[in-house]
C-alpha cells in the first residue's frame, strides 16, 4: 500500500515539473484524471483579456482521443461557460465563446489535473457600421466614443462578423503583397501605419487612417481594414484589449 501510495506521489510531482517547465508553473494541479500532457493554455494564468478571448489549449503531442480530450475541458465562470471546440491541428484545440464572456470576471480553464484562471476586463465592445460609416466603442454597455470611419470599398469590403481583437501594434508596415495585391499593382501599396489592432489572421485591422480622413464617415474607400482619424485610433489603441470583440456589420 505504502509502494502504491509512493507510486501516486511521484507520479503528481513527475507532472508539476512538467508543467513548470512547460511556462505554466502557476497552474495548479487538482487530481488524478490521466490524459494527454498539457503544454500551453491561452490566455495565460493570471492574464487579463477582453470579453470575446477564446481559449486555447496546446499540447505536447497528436491527441489519438479528441472526443475525450473535449470532455476532459471545462471553462467555467463559476458555473460552465457554453462554447465551441475547433481543433487547429492534432494537438491544439481551441474553445470559443457562445457570445462573450462575462465582463470583470475570473474564468477557470480545467484539464485533467491542470487548472489555470484568468481575468476578463470591463467589457470593451467596438461596433462597425458600414453602411453608416462610423465605429462606436461602448464600455461596460455604455457608449462612450462614436467615431467616422471608412470600412472596405467595393471588391475589398470589410468582412461582416465578431472578431477579437488579436494583435496590437503602436508601428506596423502595411504591405499590399500579404493580400495578395502586387506592388505594380494600380492597387499596390506599402504604408507605414500606427495605432492598430489586428482582427483577422488574413489582413484585416482597425487603424489610423489620415490619408482617408475625408472619406471617413461618408464613403468605404479601404482594401478592407477599419480606417479611422488619427486621433480616434489612439484613443482605441490605448482603451481597447486583445480579446475584445469587433463586431462589423451592414
Amino acid at each position: 500500500m505504502r509502494s502504491a501510495l509512493r507510486y501516486l506521489f511521484l507520479v503528481s510531482l513527475a507532472v508539476v515539473l512538467a508543467a513548470v517547465g512547460s511556462g505554466v508553473a502557476t497552474a495548479t494541479m487538482i487530481g488524478q484524471t490521466p490524459g494527454p500532457t498539457v503544454t500551453a493554455v491561452f490566455p495565460a494564468n493570471g492574464q487579463r483579456v477582453g470579453i470575446a478571448q477564446p481559449v486555447t489549449v496546446t499540447f505536447a503531442a497528436p491527441v489519438a482521443d479528441r472526443a475525450g480530450a473535449e470532455r476532459s475541458l471545462r471553462v467555467a465562470a463559476g458555473s460552465p461557460l457554453a462554447g465551441t471546440l475547433t481543433w487547429l491541428g492534432d494537438n491544439q484545440v481551441r474553445w470559443t465563446p457562445t457570445g462573450v464572456l462575462p465582463a470583470n470576471s475570473p474564468i477557470s480553464v480545467q484539464f485533467g489535473q491542470l487548472r489555470t484562471e484568468f481575468q476578463t476586463n470591463q467589457g470593451v465592445y467596438a461596433e462597425g457600421n458600414m453602411s453608416t460609416h462610423r465605429f462606436v466603442v461602448s464600455i461596460g454597455g455604455q457608449v462612450v466614443r462614436d467615431m467616422p470611419a471608412s470600412f472596405g470599398k467595393p471588391g475589398w469590403e470589410s468582412p461582416s462578423g465578431t472578431f477579437p481583437v488579436l494583435e496590437k501594434f503602436r508601428n506596423v508596415v502595411f504591405d499590399s503583397r500579404t493580400i495578395g495585391i502586387p506592388l505594380d499593382s494600380p492597387e499596390g501599396y506599402i504604408i507605414d501605419g500606427e495605432w492598430a489592432e489586428r482582427l483577422t489572421w488574413g489582413g484585416v485591422f482597425v487603424h489610423s487612417a489620415p490619408w482617408s480622413v475625408d472619406s471617413q464617415g461618408y464613403a468605404n474607400v479601404s482594401h478592407g481594414c477599419v480606417n479611422l482619424a488619427p486621433e480616434d485610433a489612439a484613443w482605441f489603441y490605448n482603451t481597447v484589449g486583445i480579446g475584445d470583440p469587433v463586431e462589423l456589420h451592414w
